[in-house]
């Protein structure tokens, strides 16, 4: 998985700039990042606070994790359900 060139502070960081009045144009230029990168991240974080964003990409870890596990069950399933079928 690939890390993101930003962390979550200063993510917040840019976008509390921005709800200061600061111009995206400024912001973005001044912190090296696209106006698409900023706008994806008011859309996907705003109103959060950093232990929120934190606390959401945990979920989404393990939420991933859990999806892992249960594919590999799944499989394992039918592939024993498939043994069984053929010996009858």
């Amino acid at each position: 998985m690939k890390n993101g060139r930003y962390s979550d502070a200063q993510i917040m960081a840019v976008l509390k700039q921005a709800e200061g009045g600061v111009p995206v144009s400024e912001l973005c230029r001044e912190h090296g990042m696209s106006s698409a990168s900023f706008y994806k991240w008011r859309a996907k974080f705003g109103g959060m606070d950093a232990s929120l964003i934190s606390e959401m990409k945990d979920m989404a870890e393990e939420n991933r994790r859990l999806k892992r596990m249960y594919a590999e069950m799944s499989m394992q399933n039918d592939l024993l359900k498939e043994a069984l079928g053929k010996k009858r």
